[in-house]
């Protein structure tokens, strides 16, 4: 007979990204008390089964976040974006009663400044052993131009507290890697905070302006090839589960995968157990690799200290929300294990938004939620913040970029 104990989960959410409900879907299948604080008009608030949903406050976001973990007492805390693991951090420095379970829920806090650091986990990386990409990192615009010469011809310039490729810019010249950085430092400003307040809606907007803690920016050899991932869940350094997966079709150049192959790749499969150990994480994190083209070497991007989209999908090689609730519950999870019969798969909505040529594949896995129907009709909309009257004024005058997926050949090898 099982023990009449339920693990109790908050997870937190800055970003409008799809991942964060998904997971919460399948760790309640799983059997997991689950509530969430996050922004509103969030796709969290429209899972069945959530067992509470706070707001996360655009004028006190950590605030906010520091009194739904006092109020809710979870048993664990699971950041869905890089913004909230950082917050997460803070509250480790700023509140010593709450160190225990962030602790618990992230892992060794002598890893935290290099998880939220490009540079310095590349460098960490490296000296474990692991091949990366060559990366520096950018002190000033005349540093910029100076570290391209190093990175050239295609280099990436990256500014850290980003992912999904925000905070990514292409450059092919010295030029163009200063004229970047002033950008990307440009909108560190009020201006931009407000920006991203008002029209973004963005609920850690105004806490990012606040932070003494400029961002660091890194620049980064460009290596062609295609881009892949591991999705790890592991438990004081130890990995518990993974998934790896090469992209056949991403949001552009340097953005998300829009649809995956799995695949099966020693190499980062050790990363991830050397950085999971040396690190001592706890909780879920990705690693996004180049497959290099014409020879399908593996090269080290960078890290996801978070869920990615792969952490709710039930696949051949495991269950990654399973294997977390079992480390944490100490019980078998109870969720019926149906693993997807597919090697390819298209996330949703996102394939079908940029319109990837897999989105209409009845080969591929769809990875439709079709069981939460007011979760998919959400899905299938535009973000909140996008259907509020300011970004529909605002986009009057500035149109954004249209969608246009990125389609991959499917072979590193380029054969």
């Amino acid at each position: 007979m099982q023990p009449d104990y339920h693990l109790t989960v908050l997870l937190a959410a800055s970003n409008w990204w799809p991942a964060s409900a998904r997971l919460a879907l399948a760790l309640i299948e799983h059997g997991c008390v689950v509530s969430a604080i996050c922004p509103a008009g969030h796709p969290l608030r429209y899972v069945r089964g959530i067992d509470s949903i706070r707001t996360l406050r655009s004028l006190a976001s950590r605030g906010s976040l520091e009194a739904a973990i006092r109020h809710l007492q979870p048993d664990v805390v699971v950041p869905c974006d890089d913004r909230c693991v950082s917050q997460l951090h803070e509250l480790h420095r700023a509140r010593p009663d709450l160190r225990v379970l962030i602790e618990h829920s992230l892992g060794d806090p002598r890893g935290f400044d290099v998880v939220e650091s490009r540079g310095e986990l590349l460098n960490m990386a490296r000296a474990l052993g692991i091949r990366v990409a060559a990366a520096y990192t950018v002190r000033s615009a005349e540093h910029a131009a100076e570290c391209y010469s190093h990175c050239g011809p295609t280099a990436l310039l990256k500014m850290d507290g980003t992912g999904g490729g925000e905070g990514v810019q292409i450059v092919r010249s010295g030029e163009e890697a200063a004229t970047a950085f002033r950008r990307m430092r440009a909108k560190l400003g009020m201006s931009t905070a407000l920006k991203r307040l008002v029209i973004n809606r963005d609920p850690l907007a105004l806490w990012c302006w606040r932070r003494r803690k400029e961002p660091a920016t890194t620049i980064q050899e460009f290596v062609a090839g295609t881009p892949a991932n591991i999705m790890v869940a592991c438990r004081k350094g130890r990995v518990l589960g993974e998934v790896s997966v090469q992209a056949v079709s991403c949001q552009g150049l340097t953005g998300a995968a829009l649809v995956v192959q799995l695949i099966d790749n020693r190499e980062f499969s050790r990363a991830a157990a050397l950085l999971a150990a040396h690190l001592g994480i706890c909780g879920f994190f990705g690693l996004d690799f180049i497959l290099e083209r014409g020879t399908g070497t593996a090269y080290l991007i960078e890290m996801n200290p978070r869920c990615t989209q792969l952490g709710h999908l039930q696949l051949p090689q495991g269950d990654l929300a399973g294997a977390f609730f079992t480390s944490l519950a100490g019980r078998e999870a109870t969720r019926p294990y149906h693993p997807i019969g597919s090697n390819s798969i298209a996330f949703f909505p996102q394939a079908r938004q940029w319109g990837a040529k897999g989105a209409s594949d009845p080969r591929l896995h769809h990875d439709v939620p079709w069981e939460q129907k007011r979760l998919v009709e959400v899905l299938l909309r535009e973000p909140w913040p996008e259907r509020q009257w300011a970004a529909r004024v605002y986009h009057l005058f500035r149109r954004p970029d249209p969608l246009e997926a990125l389609e991959l050949p499917a072979d590193p090898l380029g054969q």
